[in-house]
């Protein structure tokens, strides 16, 4: 173990030795999962409040271009990267990195469409779709390692869970297509009205 890695897996005030490293790659995805879950809600509830003129205009506009919260997310990334490559990396920077990459990853993938169709709505599929397996890739990460203490009666479980979950996608695929439809002009609508 070099002097890097004593470093990083050194204990914290209040964490025992039977704590996980805190480089432990589990538990920096559950941070990152939480900063990605929340920023997410707060990014779709602050757009829905805007276009619903419940809130102020608070999206930033340069030269007349509405400039996407994908953007402040790329540029997060970008910082979290050069943070990670070139700053001191112990716990506490793993933690805060950890959880500004789970925003970022929030603010790029919820507007994943616009990256597929530029110029697009806001509204388009493939973002929440994007959203859905961000998070799962993080969960999977967050909490992989208990799935290799499963018993037979947790395989039963997660196969129960599991068929019950793509049922459950397939409704709700279903119903977003229809709800599409009937909706998808009047959001397209309130996204233009909200716009200068």
């Amino acid at each position: 173990m070099t002097a890097t890695d004593s470093t990083i897996m050194s204990a914290e005030p209040g964490i025992t030795p039977a704590d996980p490293p805190i480089n432990n790659p589990a538990v920096l995805a559950r941070r990152a999962l939480f900063g990605f879950i929340l920023t997410f809600i707060v990014a779709r509830t602050v757009v829905l409040l805007i276009m619903s003129n419940r809130m102020p205009n608070l999206y930033f506009f340069l030269h007349g271009t509405h400039v996407h919260h994908l953007n402040y997310g790329i540029f997060l990334l970008a910082g979290v990267g050069g943070y990670l490559l070139f700053g001191i990396r112990n716990g506490r920077d793993l933690r805060i990195a950890a959880l500004a990459y789970g925003m970022a990853m929030a603010l790029t993938f919820d507007e994943f469409g616009m990256w597929l169709h530029l110029g697009g709505s806001y509204w388009q599929r493939a973002s929440v779709d994007a959203i859905i397996l961000v998070a799962a890739v993080l969960a999977l990460i967050s909490f992989g390692s208990a799935i290799r203490s499963f018993e037979s009666r947790h395989v039963r479980a997660s196969a129960v869970i599991l068929i019950a979950l793509i049922a459950f996608g397939v409704v709700v695929y279903d119903a977003s297509l229809k709800i599409g439809r009937l909706e998808g002009p009047r959001l397209e609508a309130l996204e233009l009205a909200s716009s200068p």
